[in-house]
């Protein structure tokens, strides 16, 4: 995960960033600062309520009107009312300070886990994909997808590394109970969605069919 650390302690900043053990970890020390930091690539914001420019409530509230991005606070506002207008704001978790780094690190593992878990959302680089309701996005962009190709995006995110036959895809995504599909059915499909989504990483297997690379 590439994380983006968001407080403005500098000490505890750099404390977490070393305790996380992670070249993929981005420190900010303000709310401006982390705005030009918070990109698509970016999976996870650990983010202090109490910063020198503005709040991390109104700050996360910002972030997700445009992103799916995982958030966790790490602050000292430990009174009731502060966690649930924090987790209300739109976070994902909510540590109070003092806090243990073992706990802090367990966390972000939960939150990652459960990233990887949820069949039904996707999220990798520029790209966002929630598939019950129906929302996708590609670097923070509303994208409109037809059914047919909602069920051909799901099918090979799902199996990502797997190459997949023209026969099965065909099988799998045309289940409308049509008794024949035409032949460019589904490089017609691939074709748009590859128009739609810039850049994602389905790669033709000629002979064979489709895959979606690691």
């Amino acid at each position: 995960m590439k994380i983006l650390i968001v407080e403005d302690d500098t000490a505890l900043n750099n404390g977490i960033a070393l305790s996380l053990n992670t070249d993929n970890t981005i420190q900010a020390f303000c709310i401006e600062d982390a705005k030009s930091k918070l990109d698509t690539s970016i999976d996870l914001v650990i983010l202090d309520i109490n910063l020198p420019d503005g709040s991390g409530i109104n700050f996360c509230r910002e972030i997700r009107k445009a992103s799916n991005v995982h958030i966790i606070f790490l602050t000292a506002n430990d009174m009731e009312i502060d966690i649930v207008s924090g987790l209300e704001s739109g976070a994902d978790d909510y540590i109070t300070k003092p806090f243990s780094l073992a706990v802090l690190r367990a966390r972000i593992n939960a939150v990652a886990r459960r990233r990887q878990s949820d069949g039904n959302k996707f999220e990798e680089g520029a790209f966002s994909f929630d598939f019950d309701n129906m929302l996708f996005y590609a670097d923070n962009v509303p994208v409109e997808l037809s059914k047919t190709e909602q069920r051909l995006l799901k099918l090979l995110v799902a199996n990502r590394g797997v190459t997949l036959s023209r026969d099965t895809l065909i099988d799998r995504v045309w289940t409308d109970g049509a008794e024949f599909v035409e032949e460019n059915a589904l490089s017609v499909t691939v074709k748009r969605l590859r128009k739609k989504l810039p850049g994602i990483p389905l790669k033709t297997v000629y002979g064979i069919g489709y895959v979606w690379e690691k």
